[in-house]
């Protein structure tokens, strides 16, 4: 079973986002610099997210991102899929092919688990994550080590 970097990643963005949007629109930038995600691949994340309608852009200074939606209404499946990922357990991405150009013994099993998996993800929110006392402390931990960065920056700029 496997979800590949990109699935993680635009999890990943889309929390951060949602932590974060109540301060206005949220950059690439700063995102990248929390989640230390490449601006570039964030850029062809969220390209996708918006053609799903699940994140809206400002252009401009002062410009980001923000949630198309309320959080309550935007669920982990929704995001693994705009980026067309996929959680699959067979061996086979589902095909029933896995043995020799035909269906294994255990497809069916795998191709279930695939289903359920997809199901509880389509089952938690993104509100549900940032209401987590754990995602929230995790999320402060980032703040603070973002801010004494800059801080740093600063020093040595004078």
């Amino acid at each position: 079973m496997r979800l590949t970097t990109k699935g993680r990643y635009a999890v990943t963005a889309m929390l951060d986002l949602a932590l974060h949007a109540r301060m206005g629109p949220v950059s690439l930038a700063d995102i990248s610099e929390r989640q230390t995600i490449s601006v570039s691949y964030l850029e062809q994340l969220f390209a996708k997210l918006r053609r799903a309608d699940l994140v809206k852009s400002v252009r401009g200074p002062g410009g980001g991102y923000y949630l198309a939606r309320p959080g309550e209404h935007i669920f982990i499946a929704e995001i693994i899929d705009a980026v067309d990922e996929s959680v699959d357990a067979t061996r086979c991405a589902g095909q029933g092919d896995c043995q020799q150009g035909m269906t294994c013994l255990t497809h069916e099993l795998w191709s279930d688990l695939s289903g359920k998996i997809h199901e509880f993800l389509a089952a938690i929110s993104l509100q549900q994550l940032t209401d987590s006392a754990g995602i929230r402390a995790v999320s402060e931990r980032q703040m603070i080590h973002q801010q004494r960065q800059q801080e740093r920056l600063d020093i040595l700029q004078r």
